[in-house]
């Protein structure tokens, strides 16, 4: 396992600076409400959060993925802030207007970082929804908390979240073609989404700020080990996860297979005709899921507890 000896940075002022005008056009175009900005204080650095919502009540929290910050929910935010306070915060780590100060090199310190988050916001049962390493750092949050760390992640919504499989070839290598796609001209970069498997490649603001920060932001992060089954037992609070069916990350259904076995109370649910970039793919239905979990869906919403649709 790689352990990261310095903090994300970026390279110099001018190319931060640079990156936060990109950063700050896209959130105006692509923010669909009212957001209010604000920095908090963790043990490793200043992260930048977008509150939306109601003033009162249990926020719903997201935490972005690698590469990834607080704007890439931007679909999420109308939906989920008509009845819960919304906090979308930019990862430490991760490009964007959060700042790493410390060296993050044990799941615990990325953990801690947001339950230091939670404790400056005075959230109290937080609905913590986080993608892919932002789920890794979710789990973390709320295995700190059985440690003494306050009660504060009182349910988790995991999308198609690392840590449940060890990282493979197989990813390794989309990730790259993804990344080798992104630059291509507007046209072709759409007509590879279905290629490479990424609706991200259809999101014109969110490349243009991967771009902008892609040459500029060094990343100096802990990959995702897998999960130990003592681990996953270790999480007392309501989880339920959401698996691309067509996911590089992992096999799906193998995924589902192992919670069912170590963990039996989770919600776990293939989503058919996805990928990893399942939180693109399919907003509404996730966005439904985060609304509606724990506990029984709306009227006429169907909540299967698991989907074997793998096509």
């Amino acid at each position: 396992m790689r352990i990261p000896d310095r903090p994300s940075a970026f390279t110099s002022d001018s190319a931060r600076d640079k990156y936060y005008a990109v950063y700050d056009r896209v959130l105006g175009e692509l923010w669909p409400v009212p957001v209010d900005a604000t920095d908090v204080e963790t043990r490793a650095g200043t992260v930048r959060i977008h509150r939306a919502g109601p003033a009162t009540g249990d926020p719903v929290v997201l935490v972005a993925g690698a590469g990834g910050n607080a704007l890439s929910w931007y679909r999420y935010i109308e939906p989920l802030a008509r009845t819960r306070p919304v906090l979308a915060v930019d990862p430490l780590g991760e490009p964007g207007r959060s700042v790493q100060r410390r060296t993050l090199a044990t799941g615990a310190e990325v953990g801690g970082w947001l339950t230091d988050v939670l404790a400056a916001v005075g959230a109290e049962r937080a609905h913590v929804a986080g993608f892919s390493a932002g789920a890794w750092t979710a789990v973390w949050a709320a295995a700190e908390q059985q440690r003494g760390g306050g009660g504060r992640v009182a349910a988790l919504t995991l999308v198609d979240p690392g840590g449940f499989a060890p990282i493979t070839g197989r990813f390794v290598r989309w990730a790259l073609a993804c990344a080798i796609a992104s630059m291509l001209p507007r046209p072709l970069r759409h007509r590879m989404t279905g290629v490479v498997g990424n609706g991200v490649l259809r999101e014109d603001g969110l490349i243009r700020l991967a771009r902008a920060g892609g040459w500029s932001f060094r990343r100096h992060v802990l990959i995702p080990p897998a999960y130990t089954d003592e681990q996953i037992r270790e999480v007392s609070v309501p989880v339920q996860v959401l698996l691309g069916a067509r996911s590089t990350l992992h096999d799906a259904r193998a995924v589902a297979a192992r919670l069912a076995g170590i963990a039996p109370s989770w919600r776990v649910e293939i989503v058919p005709g996805t990928g990893h970039s399942l939180p693109v793919e399919a907003p509404d239905l996730v966005a439904e899921r985060i609304l509606t979990f724990p506990g029984q869906a709306r009227p006429g919403t169907a909540t299967p507890k698991h989907s074997t649709d793998n096509r």
